[in-house]
């Protein structure tokens, strides 16, 4: 039996906001603040680890969606 894979929380926000931008409810240039009211609860968790990572909430959610790997070091 192989171990369960974990997947990554900004793997998870990284596949919502591709799939929000795909469906054309968001722009690839709309800043990352945007999507706070779409996330409710996870929101104040999601924005800590946005932040920790580097972003501002004044960046584009296309720089997030381009993330090819979530190193925590």
């Amino acid at each position: 039996m192989q171990p369960k894979q974990v997947i990554h929380p900004m793997v998870k926000l990284q596949q919502k906001v591709s799939s929000l931008v795909n469906s054309k409810i968001i722009q690839p240039h709309d800043n990352i603040g945007k999507i706070a009211l779409l996330f409710g609860d996870e929101w104040k968790f999601l924005k800590s680890e946005l932040l920790a990572f580097g972003f501002s909430m004044q960046d584009p959610v296309r720089d997030l969606i381009v993330v090819d790997k979530w190193d925590e070091e």
